[in-house]
């Protein structure tokens, strides 16, 4: 296979990096977004260029206006070209990752076709377009994405380890367990890049940060016919920043994505709900029975159906005890999810197929990827 990484050229931050690393919105309970908002106080940090999927144009000539004024001010330093291996510590242990960049030529999420990258699970519609419309402004990405990809357990890390790699960062991230940064020279680059490469397609699957590779791939697909010829191979836009991840790493591990429903009438919503699927109730908190993702298909089903004809709010949660907490709120119901099997991932997205919607993430609640490295993606 022709392969589809690229190493990438990335910005870390000059100092304290501490305050620079943060999580995206959507992983941050209340708590942990009170701690990273003491933390960070007023000082250059990736926070500043967070966008959700409520932000609209005005929000998006902000964060650009912001990420050029951290490159005149010199926020962060350009390292040399080179991925990244990524050392994870986390409660659940150790994980590893590549940071890389991947060519999106390679990439599909159009159901039924096949590609060498595509989602592992349906993206947010509402988050890929925000996201889009600051594509087009911003003259960087700070990436949260996550792709998994069929290892032989730690035979990449575990090799480069051997290496006295330079150490680029090593800081406990806030709520976040701890991150150790190792840049990747030549050869051993070429070498790992390559060897993340397996038979079949998909290759790779993107888990998190699905909505980042998705505006990313819309905007290259309308930057396109703008371009000349010669500029199409190389083209900041034509790749994304992301974390390749083993999916046989003991470190790699999946947890579910809750569903919580607000502005509702409790009782109303758990006896539609627990008339059409087997659940166990706990007050306001639903646990469902089945796993795998036609459970989590006929759970977001039913869901829909009752909003549609009674009102409400379709959120998600990631973490049990999240979830828990958020659901002492009044006029709220919670539905906890079961797993999938990680050995399960692949197998699903044969044929072009794409898991639901918010089926899985990689870590628990606030151990997915934090926005640390950036990459130019335009010209200035």
């Amino acid at each position: 296979m022709k392969s589809v990484l690229r190493s990438p050229r990335v910005y870390i931050p000059r100092k304290e990096f501490e305050k620079w690393a943060v999580p995206v919105p959507e992983r941050t309970g209340r708590a942990l977004e009170d701690e990273i908002v003491r933390v960070v106080s007023d000082a250059p940090s990736a926070r500043r260029f967070v966008f959700g999927a409520g932000a609209g144009k005005e929000e998006a000539e902000a964060v650009s206006a912001t990420m050029f004024y951290a490159l005149e001010d010199e926020w962060m330093e350009k390292l040399q070209r080179g991925p990244i291996l990524v050392e994870r510590s986390t409660k659940g242990g150790v994980r590893y990752g590549i940071l890389a960049a991947i060519d999106l030529e390679a990439y599909t999420h159009v159901r039924g076709m096949t590609a060498p990258i595509m989602p592992a699970q349906e993206g947010d519609g509402a988050l890929c377009n925000a996201l889009s419309a600051l594509r087009e402004k911003a003259p960087l990405e700070f990436s949260s994405a996550v792709i998994l990809y069929r290892g032989k357990r730690r035979k990449i890390s575990s090799r480069l380890l051997e290496e006295d790699l330079e150490v680029l960062y090593d800081f406990d991230l806030t709520g976040g367990g701890h991150v150790k940064g190792y840049y990747i020279p030549e050869p051993f680059a070429s070498w790992a890049l390559d060897e993340m490469h397996s038979r079949g397609e998909p290759a790779f699957a993107v888990a998190d940060g699905v909505e980042e590779i998705e505006a990313a791939k819309a905007r290259w697909e309308s930057l396109k016919p703008t371009l000349e010829r010669a500029e199409l191979a190389n083209h900041p836009a034509r790749f994304a920043l992301a974390e390749m991840c083993d999916i046989s790493d003991e470190g790699v591990e999946i947890f579910p994505v809750h569903r919580i429903v607000h502005d509702v009438d409790e009782e109303t919503l758990i006896d539609y709900f627990s008339r059409k699927m087997k659940c166990r109730r706990d007050g306001n908190v639903l646990t469902v029975s089945a796993k795998g993702a036609e459970a989590v298909a006929a759970a977001d089903r039913i869901l829909e159906e009752y909003v549609r004809q009674n009102g409400g709010r379709i959120g998600f949660c990631f973490g049990a005890s999240e979830l828990k907490e958020a659901a002492k709120e009044g006029d709220t119901v919670a539905v906890l999810m079961n797993t999938i099997e990680k050995e399960d991932i692949f197998p699903a997205l044969k044929g072009g197929k794409t898991l639901p919607k918010r089926t899985f993430c990689v870590g628990r609640a606030h151990e997915g990827r934090y926005l640390l490295e950036g990459r130019e993606i335009a010209y200035d």
